[in-house]
């Protein structure tokens, strides 16, 4: 079987951890803002992932756009690594929430993290996967995210259950970090995606 090249697997791990981080909180989200937040209803739940997707919907073509416009690959590590940034730092934020707006903020912020980060990812991935090897390599991909989402969805309420929610949004921040250090190596150690050449 073909293996992926190195930066295909540094970037299906990334976004293996991206997606196991916040596949935690997805099956206890509801019950965290209706029990844990003041004024918190499932109205309110569905208002406050709408917006996530929303803002993330709207903001994400415009920047995949200026990341195609601006040559090298440059533009699209540096908006990967701030997305990445910006959507690790959230889960500690919830551990503080006590109100809705806290929620409807920190989800517009996640939402501009994310569109920041896969646009960048989907980018760089699709250019650098091996030639006549695409459908493995994003099936590699899915499969990586739907594993993430899977066992994460279990064991986050197991978490929340056993050890409360403070323990997940802690165990969330900690997972999703490990996608920015990955996003870090990858800088640090691929030196040719600066100016956009390939790699060997």
């Amino acid at each position: 079987m073909v293996k992926p090249n190195k930066l295909i697997i540094k970037l299906i791990l990334t976004n293996f951890f991206i997606h196991a981080g916040w596949g935690l909180v997805a099956p206890i989200f509801a019950i965290f803002v209706t029990e844990q937040i003041e004024g918190g209803t499932v109205e309110l739940v569905g208002i406050a992932v709408g917006v996530h997707w929303i803002v993330k919907s709207a903001i994400q073509p415009f920047l995949a756009y200026s990341m195609d416009v601006i040559k090298g690959e440059h533009d699209d590590m540096a908006l990967l690594l701030k997305g990445t940034i910006i959507a690790t730092a959230i889960p500690f934020f919830y551990i503080f929430v006590t109100e809705m707006w806290h929620v409807f903020l920190l989800e517009t912020i996640r939402g501009v993290g994310l569109a920041m980060a896969i646009p960048a990812i989907s980018g760089i991935f699709t250019r650098h996967v091996d030639r006549h090897w695409e459908a493995y390599a994003w099936s590699l991909q899915s499969t990586g995210m739907g594993f993430a989402y899977g066992f994460s969805a279990i064991f986050g309420g197991v978490i929340a259950a056993f050890l409360g929610f403070e323990i997940v949004f802690i165990v969330v921040a900690f997972i999703t970090f490990l996608s920015t250090a990955l996003v870090h190596w990858s800088i640090k150690n691929d030196p040719w995606l600066q100016d956009g050449t390939e790699e060997d």
